[in-house]
């Protein structure tokens, strides 16, 4: 719980099931919560945005990832969130959108020499 107070802006409305593990959110942010017995989306609550990006994620590992490791399960969610994000976008809209952030960046302190195994710049 203290990662996702820490994580989650003041005055955003949490939506969650019915799982009593969320219960102690209620006390710093306002709730939403659906029971999946009585539907998937009732009186404005519901978790499929959630769901659809588990799903997504889960899917990318065992489709083109294989394997997620541990170091590096941040990229893989980052990217997951953002093919989520940007599901409806074209790909060549994708494509122009990435050229254009990444040629706006210095090489990545992460990336730079991986293929050749080194670390660091």
């Amino acid at each position: 719980m203290p990662t996702i107070r820490a994580r989650i802006a003041q005055g955003t409305v949490v939506h969650a099931d019915e799982s009593p593990a969320w219960n102690p959110l209620h006390a710093k942010f306002p709730m939403r919560r659906i029971n999946h017995q009585h539907g998937y989306s009732l009186d404005g609550a519901c978790t499929n945005g959630a769901e659809s990006y588990f799903s997504r994620l889960r899917r990318g590992e065992l489709g083109h990832h294989h394997h997620i490791a541990g170091p590096y399960l941040l990229r893989y969610a980052q990217e997951a969130a953002w093919r989520e994000d940007l599901r409806r976008v074209s790909n060549g809209e994708q494509a122009h959108g990435i050229v254009g952030l990444a040629m706006q960046l210095r090489p990545s302190v992460d990336f730079c020499g991986y293929w050749q195994r080194a670390r660091g710049a």
